[in-house]
C-alpha cells in the first residue's frame, strides 16, 4: 500500500519501455524507493535501457517481464507474474502505438493492429488489473489516454477512436472498483515528445513526459479519474466538444 508520505511500495508498468510510463514511475520514485515491473514486448531493443533508467530513478529492484499486448490469451499469465511477488500499488497501462493516421483509415492491418494494441489488449489488461486490485482492496491504474479521443478528428481517426474506446472503459472500470478501495485515473495529454511524436510536426502546448509525470501523479494522490496534461486542455477540449460537424470538419486541426 502507499505509505504515509504516499509512495507506493510496488510499480507495474504494462508498456515497460514507454517513455511516458517510465516518466511516471519516476515521478512516484521521487517519493522513495519502490519494487519495479516493466512489462515489455518480448525481444524489445529498449527493455535493459527502460531497467537502467528504473534503477536510475530508485527503484529498490526492477523486474522484466515479456507483455505481447496482441497476444491476449497470455495476458492472464503476465499479470499473474507481475503479482507474484506480492501487490501492486500502482499499475500504469501505457502501451499503445499510432501509426501514419492516413495510412492508417486505408491499411486494413495498421488499422486493426491500432485497435487491437490501444484498444483491445488496454481492456483485456484493464480486466485482469481489476481482478487483482479488487482481491488485495486497494491500488491505483492509471491509464494513457489523449485528447485525440475526446472529440476525435478526421485527421488521426483511427488512433483517436481507439483512445475514445480506452478512455470510456478506464472512466467505466474506476467507477465499479471504487467500493473496492481501487481508483483509476485517465490520462489525457496533447503531444508529448516521446519517439512516438518524432516524425510529426510538433503542436501548440506540446509538453515533455516529466510534465506529463508530475501532473499524473499529483492528479491521483488527489483522488482525480481524469486529469489533462497541460491543464488548459481541458478548457480547448470543452469548446471543441461542442462546436457542430459541419463547422468542426473546417477547422484546421
Amino acid at each position: 500500500m502507499l505509505n504515509a508520505v504516499g509512495a507506493p511500495q510496488s510499480i507495474l508498468v504494462l508498456g515497460g519501455s514507454s517513455e511516458i510510463g517510465l516518466a511516471i514511475t519516476a515521478e512516484y520514485l521521487k517519493k522513495g524507493a519502490a519494487r519495479v515491473i516493466l512489462a515489455t514486448v518480448p525481444g524489445d531493443p529498449a527493455a535493459d535501457a527502460a531497467v537502467e533508467k528504473a534503477k536510475a530513478a530508485g527503484a529498490s529492484s526492477v523486474e522484466l517481464i515479456d507483455f505481447d499486448a496482441r497476444a491476449t490469451d497470455t495476458h492472464r499469465e503476465v499479470v499473474d507474474k507481475a503479482f507474484a511477488g506480492g501487490d501492486v500499488d500502482v499499475a500504469i497501462v501505457a502501451f499503445g502505438i499510432q501509426g501514419d493516421d492516413e495510412q492508417a483509415w486505408q491499411d486494413h492491418k495498421l488499422a486493426v493492429a491500432e485497435a487491437e494494441i490501444n484498444y483491445t489488449a488496454a481492456v483485456s489488461v484493464g480486466v485482469l488489473l481489476g481482478e487483482k486490485l479488487r482481491a488485495q482492496g486497494h491500488g491505483q491504474i492509471i491509464a494513457m489516454s489523449s485528447v485525440a479521443g475526446e472529440r476525435v478528428r478526421r485527421s488521426n481517426f483511427v488512433y483517436g477512436s481507439t483512445k475514445a474506446g480506452l478512455d470510456g472503459f478506464y472512466l467505466g472500470l474506476g467507477e465499479a472498483l471504487r467500493p473496492f478501495g481501487v481508483r483509476t485515473l485517465v490520462v489525457r495529454p496533447g503531444m508529448v515528445r516521446t519517439r512516438l511524436s518524432a516524425h510529426v510536426a510538433e503542436a501548440p502546448m506540446t509538453v515533455e513526459k516529466e510534465d506529463v509525470g508530475r501532473m499524473a501523479v499529483a492528479a491521483a494522490a488527489k483522488g482525480k479519474e481524469i486529469v489533462w496534461v497541460p491543464g488548459q486542455f481541458r478548457f480547448v477540449m470543452i469548446v471543441l466538444r461542442h462546436i457542430p460537424r459541419a463547422i468542426f470538419r473546417k477547422l484546421p486541426i
